[in-house]
């Protein structure tokens, strides 16, 4: 059993002035400790979630792995039992986020994932949807786990997060911590979220024809790399 009361939310942000307050409004109770990850934003990002009792941690250099990295780092010298993370621009429905907890604080699962199901149009772009697919699908094909999402909203035991050794410093983090949590043999479970537009400002998602190359290049990148991983483990 874990303690839900030793749940720490991890907010990477990056000029999220606008979304933010609206996210910080719905954190659930009993959340130990609320990290705001002002990624080098140009605007109020960290005055805002000061405002709100968050403790703003400061990671410059933009990428959505280093505030991860970042705000773990900050956890680091007294550790939560759990350590959550979602999104700054207001798509994740955290009323729903007990139903991941849950399992977790239950001992029946490492990590748990909401999975997002759109419920307006326009919530996922095409960019996200083809990265997605490409994603589960490669970790299907190459470790057999059928994940439905890669959804930012998503809970995990420290000790869990301690056994993957996080590393990667962009829009890979996702795809890495679901790929390695296979690999290490974690407890994993999915729950349905909803998924909504961003409540306000701008997506850091590029909706571009480089931008949907560029998506699928970090992609194989990880697989690849995880992949040679497992390969030069079974070597040994």
């Amino acid at each position: 059993m874990r303690d839900a009361t030793e749940t720490a939310l991890v907010i990477p942000a990056r000029n999220e002035e606008a979304a933010l307050p609206g996210v910080l409004a719905r954190v659930p109770a009993g959340i130990c400790r609320v990290i705001v990850v002002d990624n080098g934003s140009s605007d109020a990002t960290a005055q805002v979630a000061a405002s709100f009792g968050a403790s703003v941690v400061y990671e410059p250099v933009p990428g959505y792995g280093r505030a991860c990295l970042a705000g773990l780092a900050a956890l680091r010298e007294n550790p939560p039992a759990i350590v959550a993370f979602v999104d700054a621009d207001g798509s994740d429905d955290l009323s729903l986020f007990p139903e991941l907890l849950a399992p977790v604080c239950a001992g029946e699962a490492d990590l748990m994932l909401g999975g997002r199901v759109p419920v307006e149009n326009g919530a996922l772009s095409f960019q996200q949807r083809f990265g997605h697919l490409l994603a589960t699908s490669l970790i299907r094909l190459f470790w057999g786990h059928r994940f439905r999402d890669l959804g930012p909203m998503r809970v995990i035991s420290w000790d869990a997060l301690e056994r993957l050794s996080m590393q990667d410093r962009a829009f890979g983090w996702t795809v890495e911590m679901q790929v390695r949590a296979v690999r290490h043999g974690l407890n994993i479970g999915e729950v349905d979220v909803p998924y909504r537009r961003r409540s306000a400002g701008v997506s850091k998602i590029s909706r571009t024809v480089s931008g949907t190359v560029q998506a699928g290049c970090t992609i194989l990148w990880v697989i690849a790399r995880e992949l040679r991983a497992e390969l030069a483990g079974r070597k040994r």
